[in-house]
């Protein structure tokens, strides 16, 4: 297994640092290579937590999705293949402890919901089999609890609920749902779910207008109440009311190579956490002031060898590490920033 962090330094250094791990007769070789080329000025905020996960032998297919459970410290990951669990669960310091495949054909993204009194794990699942087109709650051992949209049938309707290809979610403690559908299926749309799973708002239509989509494919919130979407093929993130659904602003100056596939924020809520499959590329950018969006700011760039290709990322709330699931290298790596110390969520 390979794993590569190249990220860029201040004082006008690019500073790049590649661990690989091979195997070879049974036995872990580690190399390290550093090298110093100048060009500009970024901070360093993250290193790469080359122990985690402590036995990667377990990532057997394609890692697609990582979710984080910050109560527990547990890390959720889903993965894509023949014959091998579809869900793995590591401890935030990367022991392995389960894995299940209950009901999961084709999992695209994963989201953890716990509270004090419940532990959920939400997937989209994109497959063509019977499990097909949902979005579905797990307990955290795999027990089938909730199922959303019309098992193994794709489609476009509200009543009943349906998907094509819901691509990722974001769950509030209120319980309030956000769901991206449209990787590439019928549908680009934003839907705002109750917690009893009525439809509060959406915004569903293909275009390159304000509110509209071309592959919305990750989503989060702020603690100031704004929902981000990476749109992915319009190459922007889109900005809306959480309460309203009213639409506040777009950042497009920052993707001019490629959109967003992955969008997370800190904990302090200072930064946003943006991820570009193709250029394998995570972008630290600047988060805007209540009541502006303003544009796109680089702070930060990790860049990751060719080919690795984050796919999704999730950030845990507490220690503020930044997981990113891979499907080029088939793996999820763990970097963790450098302060150590990260403000609570919403503090």
């Amino acid at each position: 297994m390979a794993r590569f962090w190249v990220c860029v330094a201040g004082a006008g250094f690019f500073i790049a640092f590649l661990v690989l791990h091979s195997r070879f007769c049974g036995s872990p070789v580690l190399r390290n290579f550093t090298f110093a080329v100048s060009w500009r000025t970024e901070k360093i905020l993250y290193r790469l937590d080359v122990d985690w996960p402590k036995h990667p032998e377990y990532f057997s297919g394609t890692t697609f999705c990582v979710a984080v459970d910050s109560l527990n410290g547990l890390v959720y990951i889903g993965q894509r293949g023949d014959n091998i669990p579809k869900i793995l669960v590591f401890t935030e310091d990367g022991y392995f402890l389960r894995a299940w495949n209950y009901t999961v054909d084709t999992p695209h993204g994963i989201f953890a919901a716990s509270t004090l009194y419940e532990q959920s794990i939400w997937i989209t699942d994109v497959g063509s089999g019977f499990f097909g087109h949902t979005v579905k709650k797990y307990s955290s051992f795999g027990d089938l609890v909730q199922v959303l949209g019309t098992p193994g049938k794709k489609g476009t309707g509200l009543n009943p609920l349906q998907f094509d290809n819901p691509a990722e979610l974001y769950v509030e403690d209120t319980g309030d749902i956000y769901i991206v559908d449209g990787d590439g299926g019928l549908n680009n749309r934003l839907i705002k779910l109750s917690q009893d799973f009525m439809i509060l708002w959406l915004h569903g239509e293909n275009g390159t207008g304000p509110a509209k989509f071309n592959i919305p494919h990750s989503v989060t919130l702020d603690s100031a109440g704004r929902v981000w979407v990476a749109d992915r093929g319009n190459k922007r993130i889109q900005v809306f009311d959480k309460d309203t659904g009213e639409w506040l602003g777009a950042w497009n100056n920052c993707f001019t190579e490629e959109g967003p596939s992955s969008v997370r924020f800190t904990p302090d809520g200072k930064y946003l956490i943006v991820a570009q499959l193709n250029l394998s590329r995570l972008s630290v950018v600047a988060a805007p002031p209540v009541g502006s969006i303003g544009e796109c700011s680089v702070i930060s760039t990790i860049q990751l060898a060719d080919q690795v290709l984050p796919h999704l990322l999730e950030v845990d709330k507490k220690t503020g590490a930044v997981y990113v699931a891979e499907i080029g290298a088939k793996q999820v790596q763990k970097y963790v920033p450098l302060n150590s110390y990260v403000p609570a969520f919403g503090s």
